[in-house]
């Protein structure tokens, strides 16, 4: 199964220090190589604009930024046709616009659904929101937390 890992996964990642879970890291790194972890460009960019950053995680980046992709036009159409329901335009709000930043979601989304994986996100389903889960549900794509994929994976430290 491929995870497609969104911002908010790759933030929590952040938290476990390399000199403190170097076994985590190494599941981590394996899971980047056998190509069960992916991601997309634009989450590469929410991450690059956030000010806060720890420095392990910009270093892991760095070396790994092969596993950020460029939307394909498949990816891209189908980015469209979630924007199609009124309602998940709301994943890009205002502020967004207005400033230009990057929103990785609809792409995180899209890569999930072309190449048949499940999203890993820390946002949660609500009612009537425009989350990640609530359109992963909406169009039939696999959507977990970081908890869950290590679950899946079969991680245990």
């Amino acid at each position: 199964m491929i995870y497609v890992f969104d911002t908010s996964a790759f933030v929590i990642l952040e938290h476990y220090f390399p000199n403190r879970f170097p076994s985590f890291w190494n599941h981590v790194d394996s899971a980047v190589e056998a190509g069960d972890i992916i991601s997309v460009r634009e989450v590469l960019k929410e991450l690059s604009a956030r000010k806060d950053r720890k420095e392990h995680l910009d270093q892991w980046i760095e070396s790994h930024k092969s596993l950020f992709l460029t939307p394909t036009p498949e990816e891209t159409a189908f980015v469209r046709q979630i924007f199609v329901v009124p309602h998940f335009q709301q994943m890009v709000d205002a502020k967004h616009r207005l400033r230009g930043a990057p929103v990785a979601d609809p792409f995180v989304i899209a890569l999930a659904r072309v190449r048949s994986g499940c999203v890993v996100t820390q946002e949660s389903l609500k009612p009537h929101a425009a989350k990640i889960p609530n359109v992963c549900q909406h169009f039939g794509i696999r959507c977990c937390n970081l908890e869950s994929f290590m679950e899946q994976m079969g991680w245990q430290f």
